[in-house]
């Protein structure tokens, strides 16, 4: 397979995972809205800080209202992690490999995308947001669908399962991050009612709540946090995301799990055997943040040297070359 082929289609993937992570954190926070009416005035920041790029937000906008959140996170083409940039994003490099994908796919992404530049959008994002985010899921949702069931399960759907594994591991581990510290800011709001519907909040972001509770039940900061880190079954845990990713990565190569014949497999299957052989109690003592800001920087290893090992390319267009500034923030 070219290389720009593969690169093409890692990086759509990546893109239409990180537009349904963008939509996902909106509709939650909507959501938690409606729980806690009282603390509506703090409830848009976090949004932006769950991206890392609160920096890039207060140069351009005065205040961290709903209007201005839903406008920079959704709207914004200059900000290259928004959902239309992501998409704009997916669809170029969608519509260089058309030949590659198949005709319900860039059928459905050029939809989605054109949908999306409608004006109507804009006014339904602000009027009636619930309805329009959810539909911003589905539609990833049925990219998914189509990915699976109309393309080969060859290289190029490979090289688009890992982009697609890649970013959503690290969309959980920033949501668990920022979360983390905003949950506890005071150790009297531990298990109270206010501290019991955010941590619901954070499972939902990860579209988690019902699964989790069908295993532990009871909602406690030590347990989700080790659902959406370790859990073996759940699809968007980052232990395994890493792991399908790293799957992936061997059937490209031909090289039996357990070996690596290359830089990606080595480091890949590095992070997949530390998720396996290590639990929340340690990663607690060694301190949350720390683990996860350096979860993060190993995911964005992982990239670039897919990028060296596979791709040597950047890109298509800007938005995607800013991908690697967002990748590498971490959340202080």
């Amino acid at each position: 397979m070219l290389s720009r082929v593969a690169n093409s289609i890692y990086w759509m993937c990546r893109y239409i995972e990180r537009a349904e992570n963008v939509a996902r954190f909106i509709s939650v926070n909507l959501n938690l809205l409606l729980d806690m009416p009282s603390e509506k005035g703090k409830h848009w920041e976090p949004l932006v800080l769950t991206t890392g790029d609160q920096e890039l937000f207060e140069k351009k906008y005065q205040n961290y209202t709903k209007e201005a959140v839903i406008e920079f996170l959704a709207f914004d083409r200059s900000y290259p992690n928004s959902i239309i940039s992501s998409l704009a994003g997916a669809r170029e490099n969608g519509r260089s490999i058309r030949e590659i994908i198949s005709s319900e796919m860039w059928e459905h992404l050029n939809n989605f995308y054109l949908e999306l530049t409608d004006v109507k959008s804009q006014t339904m994002a602000l009027e009636d947001p619930h309805r329009f985010f959810k539909i911003i899921q589905m539609r990833s949702h049925l990219f998914t669908g189509l990915l699976d069931s109309t393309m080969s399960h060859g290289e190029a759907w490979n090289f688009a399962r890992i982009g697609m594994m890649l970013e959503r591991a690290d969309k959980t581990s920033r949501i668990l991050d920022v979360k983390y510290f905003m949950l506890l800011p005071h150790p009297d709001l531990v298990n109270s009612p206010i501290d019991n519907i955010q941590w619901t909040s954070v499972l939902k972001s990860a579209s988690a709540f019902e699964m989790y509770r069908k295993e532990h039940h009871r909602i406690t900061p030590h347990k989700v946090a080790s659902f959406l880190i370790f859990d073996s079954q759940f699809p968007r845990s980052i232990r395994h995301c890493i792991s399908k990713a790293d799957i992936c990565l061997h059937r490209i190569a031909g090289s039996p799990e357990g070996s690596a014949s290359n830089l990606a497999e080595k480091k890949l299957g590095r992070l997949k055997a530390d998720l396996e052989y290590t639990d929340i109690d340690e990663v607690v003592k060694s301190g949350m943040h720390e683990y996860l800001d350096d979860l993060q920087s190993r995911i964005n290893q992982i990239d670039e040297v897919i990028g060296t090992t596979f791709f040597n390319l950047r890109p298509l267009i800007d938005v995607s070359t800013n991908d690697q500034q967002q990748s590498t923030t971490t959340n202080n």
